[in-house]
C-alpha cells in the first residue's frame, strides 16, 4: 500500500525546473515557468474567474499501480516488430485528457476502469510490454502505469478558465509531450474532483502509435467499460505492411529534458468564423476544408510573428503538415490499424496571402499522396518516405536561419465518443506542448468548430496572440463550459 502523496501549486507561483519525489517516483514539474502557459484572457475575465479558481490547487495521489492484460500473451506473439514508421517515431508521449460530469462513486469508478482497462490490454497486448533495441516490443505483460488522484477543485472551476498549469497536473508523472527512457509505453491518470466529476488522462508513447491509435484505444476501453457490445478488434498488422527492409535508421537521441522558453495558447474557431474564412478564399480555392483554412491562417500569423520578433528580418520558412495515411492509401486502411500510419509533407511558401497558402496546402497534399502514398505498399512506401525525409532535411539545412513549423490535425478523430458508462466527455484537451512551433488542431465538442493549440517561442507568441487578423476569427482560451456542466 503506497503512501498518499500531496502536491500543492499556487496559481501565481512559478514552478522551477526541479524534480519533486512523490512516493519514490519523480514528478517532473513543467520545464517552462507557469507564466509561459498563461491563459492570456482579458483582465475582466481574469477578475471574474478569480473568485472561482482557488488560490492553490491541491492534488493528492491516492493510488499507483501497474495494470496488466487480463489474459497472458501467447508465446508466439511475444515479440511484436515495430514498423518502419514506428522506428522513426520519437519516444515522446502523446497526451489526451477527457473531462466527465459527476457519475458513480470513486470506488465504483476505480473498479470499473481497472477491470475494463485490463480486458482492453489483452487486445492491445504490445502496449503492456517494453521496447527493445528500437526494433521490437517484448510483449511481457508487465503492464501500464495507472494513477488515481484527488484534486481540490470542482470540474466547473477548471472549465470556466482552463489553465495549463492546472491541466498539466492531470497527467501521470508529467509525461505529456516529454521524451523519456520509456519505463512504460502507456500511462493513465484518473483525477477525481470535489464535485464528483473526473478527468481521465492518457499518455501514449509515440513509439507504439499515432493520435488515431490513441483515440481508438480510448474508445475501445470505453466500450469495454460500458459493455456497449462494440467489438474490440485492433489490427496489429502494421509491421507487415510497412516493414523497414534494409533502410538505415537514424540513431535514437539520448533521453533529455528540453528547456526551451516556449509559450502555449489555445485558440477556438467556431463554425461561423470558419465559414467566413472559407468565404474569403472561395473565389480562388475550390472546396477548402476547415482544417485547411484554419491551418493557413495560423501559418500566416505565425510568419508575421516570426518576422516581427526578428526586427522585420525575413527568414526561410518550412511548414510541415501531418497526414493520416490510412484514408489516403488505395485501397484505404481501416481506422483501427494500430501504429504510426501518418507522415508529414512540406508546404512550400510562395506567397503569404490566405488563399495562396490554402491553395499551396491543397497542392502539396495532392502531390504527396499521388507521388508517395496511393499506389505503393511495403518497403516501396518506406523507400518513398525516406526520399521525402532527405528532401526535407536538405530544405532545412539550406539555411541555418530556417524556421520550421509542424501542424498536426486530430480533426475527425472521435475524441468525444468515449462513453465509459456515465456519458460522453464534456471537454477534451491536451497538455501544453514543450516543442516550439507546433500547431495541433482538434474538433470542438459541437464537431463544426476547431480548437487550435499553438506553441511558439516566447517572443513570437507575444506578437502572435495579439495579431488582429487572428483574433478576428479566433477566441483566445474561451471557456468550454456549457449548461450541462
Amino acid at each position: 500500500m503506497m503512501k498518499k502523496s500531496h502536491m500543492t501549486i499556487g496559481l501565481d507561483e512559478k514552478p522551477t525546473n526541479q524534480v519533486e519525489l512523490i512516493s519514490n517516483h519523480p514528478f517532473i514539474l513543467t520545464n517552462c515557468a507557469a507564466s509561459d502557459f498563461k491563459s492570456a484572457t482579458p483582465s475582466t475575465t481574469e477578475a471574474r474567474s478569480s473568485s472561482v479558481i482557488m488560490a492553490t490547487v491541491q492534488l493528492e495521489v491516492i493510488s499507483r499501480e501497474l495494470i496488466k492484460p487480463s489474459s497472458q500473451t501467447p508465446h508466439h506473439l511475444r515479440n511484436y516488430n515495430l514498423s518502419y514508421f514506428d522506428q522513426l517515431s520519437p519516444r515522446k508521449y502523446i497526451p489526451l485528457v477527457l473531462f466527465y460530469n459527476p457519475c458513480n462513486t470513486t470506488f465504483e469508478t476505480s473498479i470499473l476502469l481497472k477491470k475494463s482497462l485490463s480486458e482492453t490490454l489483452a487486445f492491445y497486448y504490445p502496449f503492456a510490454g517494453k521496447v527493445k533495441d528500437q526494433e521490437f516490443i517484448d510483449c511481457n505483460d508487465e503492464g501500464i502505469l495507472f494513477l488515481e488522484a484527488k484534486v481540490k477543485l470542482k470540474l466547473s472551476e477548471i472549465l470556466e478558465n482552463p489553465k495549463h498549469e492546472i491541466l498539466d497536473l492531470l497527467f501521470a508523472d508529467n509525461l505529456q509531450w516529454n521524451d523519456t527512457n520509456l519505463s512504460t509505453l502507456l500511462a493513465v491518470q484518473v483525477s477525481y474532483f470535489d464535485c464528483g466529476g473526473m478527468a481521465l488522462s492518457v499518455c501514449m508513447s509515440h513509439k507504439i502509435g499515432d493520435a488515431a491509435t490513441m483515440v481508438n484505444f480510448v474508445n475501445d476501453w470505453a466500450a469495454k467499460a460500458s459493455n456497449s457490445g462494440k467489438q474490440v478488434s485492433p489490427l496489429l498488422y502494421t509491421p507487415s505492411i510497412f516493414p523497414r527492409g534494409d533502410l538505415t535508421l537514424m540513431p535514437q537521441p539520448e533521453y533529455s529534458i528540453k528547456k526551451e522558453t516556449c509559450s502555449s495558447r489555445r485558440f477556438v474557431f467556431d463554425a461561423q468564423k470558419i465559414a467566413a474564412l472559407k468565404a474569403i478564399v472561395a473565389d480562388k480555392v475550390q472546396k477548402a476544408t476547415k482544417v485547411e483554412v484554419v491551418s493557413a491562417l495560423l501559418y500566416k500569423c505565425a510568419i508575421s510573428a516570426a518576422n516581427a520578433s526578428s526586427s522585420g528580418t525575413t527568414r526561410p520558412i518550412l511548414f510541415l503538415q501531418n497526414v493520416n495515411l490510412r484514408t489516403r492509401m488505395i485501397p484505404p486502411l481501416p481506422e483501427n490499424y494500430v501504429g504510426n500510419i501518418s507522415w508529414v509533407f512540406p508546404v512550400p511558401k510562395r506567397e503569404d496571402s490566405l488563399h495562396c497558402l490554402v491553395g499551396q496546402m491543397k497542392e502539396a497534399l495532392s502531390d504527396f499522396c499521388n507521388t508517395y502514398v496511393k499506389n505503393v505498399r511495403g518497403t516501396e512506401l518506406a523507400l518513398s518516405i525516406s526520399k521525402t525525409m532527405e528532401k526535407m532535411r536538405a530544405m532545412f539545412k539550406s539555411s541555418k536561419q530556417c524556421v520550421q513549423y509542424n501542424c498536426s490535425s486530430w480533426c475527425r478523430f472521435p475524441v468525444y465518443e468515449a462513453d465509459f458508462g456515465w456519458g460522453k466527455p464534456v471537454w477534451v484537451s491536451i497538455g501544453a506542448c514543450l516543442d516550439k512551433n507546433v500547431i495541433i488542431l482538434m474538433d470542438s465538442k459541437s464537431g463544426d468548430g476547431i480548437e487550435a493549440f499553438v506553441t511558439l517561442e516566447e517572443q513570437d507568441m507575444a506578437a502572435f496572440e495579439c495579431d488582429e487578423e487572428l483574433l478576428a476569427f479566433a477566441a483566445l482560451n474561451p471557456t468550454p463550459l456549457t449548461s450541462q456542466v
